[in-house]
């Protein structure tokens, strides 16, 4: 009989988790505006970028060893 190896039950993928909390951020501004939908101009300001380029990058955490997130 074949059992599977014990894998870690805390492996995370940091950049799932940033982009779980920027949707979250999203989320509670729309919840919040009293217009229809948010305009670029707020979806940067809410997700602290700047313009088209934005900077999104900036939120991530840098690769660690073999281009992987540090954890």
């Amino acid at each position: 009989m074949y059992v599977a190896g014990h894998r870690p039950a805390t492996v995370q993928d940091h950049v799932a988790l940033v982009e779980i909390d920027l949707t979250g951020e999203l989320m509670i501004a729309a919840a919040a505006a009293s217009e229809d939908r948010l305009s670029p101009d707020r979806i940067d300001e809410v997700l602290e970028v700047d313009g088209e380029d934005g900077g999104r990058a900036q939120r991530v955490p840098p690769p660690g060893p073999a281009g992987r997130p540090p954890g």
